[in-house]
């Protein structure tokens, strides 16, 4: 009989290339009865039997239990459905431990953390290792640290209305984290914006002239603190820290005109400045002339006064004595003052008697002086005539005191007589 003929028994069905065994009967313990395609349910407890046996044998072996005591039906019945919970769950689990681990992040030493919950500012965090809930909280870092700078450059009328180029560099940094990312949209933005107020409020306030001169200090001086208050009262958070005058210039149409100006009052400058050394190095000179002079009227004034209070004692001294003794003192001051007189003159005085009033005066200093520079011959003819007069008049007033002797003497005796 044929292998497809239809009929026959058991044994010929077992003949079928198609089946691989009695669909009916036990066909050898295989759990396909039947031999044909295999079971979808069964693939799928299987491959669950293989995961769970990944995850704990204690589950593999209480399913196995469950099989062999309860048969086929058992193994439907009750293991499908605990095998069914317990995916989800591992996938929960797995899922939990993902969600925690994406949780974790490190803030730098130079910056600062700053945490919204569902959009919600919560608070700032410092540097180190922080967990956050992902999809809940949200971290942002800032660097607060790192210098940051902003420049503006543009044309601006002055006080005087002059057009001027004006360009200006400031370095900051962030404050507070918390104001910079929510209290303003745009924090530089609002730098450069309030830069430009600063700087068209204070250049407005000033002259041409004083700005590309000696006015670019107080200039940057007063942009700052006008900045700063500008920041202050947005809330940014930024902290200015210096603002620097890049460079002031007038138009470039007459750029000529104002660099022909800046040298002549550089050369002012400069004249003004060899004055002022010329002042410093003469004005001590003139200081210490000064000074001398008067320490030298101090010393000519103690000495005056000292003698002035020496003559002063010494005449209160002489008029104690001349009122005790006139004549005698009177006598010695007289003899004291010619001393002193005649001491100091180069003559001799000769008295030739009562009787006579003249007086002789003998040159000395001519008689007895000789002129070098001279003719030899005729100086020595000079002497010879002096020595010659002083002889005579020697000779003469010798026989005119003897004779007034004399005479003295006779009228002595006479008297005696009478």
């Amino acid at each position: 009989m044929a292998w497809n003929e239809p009929g026959g028994g058991g044994n010929n069905n077992q003949q079928d290339p198609w089946s691989g065994g009695d669909r009916r009967g036990g066909g050898g313990g295989n759990n396909n009865q039947g031999g044909g395609p295999p079971d979808l349910d069964e693939v799928i407890r299987k491959l669950r039997n293989k995961l769970n046996g990944l995850l704990g044998r204690r589950q593999l072996r209480s399913v196995n239990n469950g099989d062999d005591n309860n048969g086929n039906g058992g193994n439907k019945g009750g293991g499908s459905g605990r095998s069914a919970l317990l995916l989800p769950i591992v996938v929960l689990i797995v899922g939990v431990v993902i969600w925690a681990g994406s949780g974790f992040h490190l803030i730098d030493q130079s910056e600062r953390g700053v945490v919204f919950r569902f959009g919600k500012y919560t608070n700032t965090i410092g540097p180190g290792l922080h967990w956050n809930p992902p999809l809940i909280d949200r971290v942002e870092s800032v660097n607060v640290t790192r210098i940051r700078s902003a420049s503006q450059t543009d044309s601006m009328l002055t006080r005087d209305e002059n057009i001027v180029r004006v360009s200006i560099s400031s370095q900051y940094v962030v404050s507070d984290p918390h104001a910079f990312l929510v209290n303003v949209r745009g924090p530089e933005m609002t730098l450069q914006n309030a830069m430009d107020s600063a700087l068209r409020q204070e250049v407005g306030n000033m002259d041409l002239q004083q700005i590309l001169t000696t006015g670019r200090e107080e200039l940057a001086g007063d942009i700052y603190d006008r900045l700063a208050s500008y920041l202050e009262a947005y809330g940014t958070g930024i902290r200015l820290q210096t603002v620097n005058m890049e460079s002031t210039s007038p138009p470039d149409q007459v750029q000529d005109a104002f660099d022909d100006v800046i040298r002549a009052r550089e050369e002012q400058q400069r004249t003004i400045n060899r004055a002022n050394a010329y002042r410093d190095a003469i004005l001590p000179e003139a200081e210490g002339q000064r000074q001398r002079m008067i320490e030298e009227a101090q010393g000519y004034k103690a000495a005056v006064v000292a003698d002035a209070q020496g003559e002063t004692n010494r005449f209160i001294s002489l008029l104690g004595e001349y009122e005790k003794a006139p004549d005698v003192t009177r006598q010695r001051l007289y003899l004291d003052t010619m001393t002193e007189i005649l001491a100091n003159t180069p003559k001799a005085l000769v008295d030739l008697g009562e009787g006579n009033d003249a007086v002789t005066v003998l040159p000395l200093n001519q008689m007895g002086r000789g002129d070098n520079s001279g003719n030899r011959d005729g100086d020595r003819n000079q002497s010879n005539v002096d020595a010659r007069q002083l002889e005579q008049l020697s000779q003469q007033v010798v026989e005119h005191m003897r004779s007034n002797q004399q005479q003295n003497n006779g009228r002595n005796s006479l008297r005696e007589g009478r």
